[in-house]
């Protein structure tokens, strides 16, 4: 079992920045790659960065390329999202997640992810 908390979220306006960190506790040393997901009010939940826990991989989702940037202290067991020139349409919930299975290496897709926090608002006032 791995347990992940996110901290950061709050109240930001646009062009502004905020960092978000994921603290993974458990069994951790089971996990393959960390990320980050969001959850804008009305729509599914999307995917929006991810890290490979212990090598170089990373992905990001096109809308935030550029402005945003994932990374991880692996002493610390604890991942971020640094988020720069943040938009309204980045106002959402964000959710911590770990993968533990390896054998599609690291991924963009939801349901490869087996443990999730329980989210912080991320809210970007125009």
């Amino acid at each position: 079992q791995v347990d992940l908390v996110e901290s950061g979220g709050g109240l930001v306006q646009a062009g502004g920045s905020l960092r978000l960190s994921c603290a993974a506790t458990g069994r951790t040393f089971s996990i393959y790659a960390m990320g980050w997901f969001r959850q804008a009010p009305g729509k599914e939940r999307e995917f929006v960065a991810t890290t490979s826990w212990s090598g170089p991989t990373t992905y990001y989702v096109d809308s935030v390329k550029g402005r945003f940037t994932i990374s991880r202290d692996n002493a610390a067991n604890t991942l971020y999202l640094q988020m720069n020139r943040l938009k309204p349409e980045d106002t959402a919930v964000y959710y911590c997640a770990a993968q533990k299975n390896i054998l599609r290496g690291v991924s963009r897709a939801e349901m490869m992810y087996e443990y999730w926090g329980q989210g912080t608002q991320v809210t970007v006032s125009s």
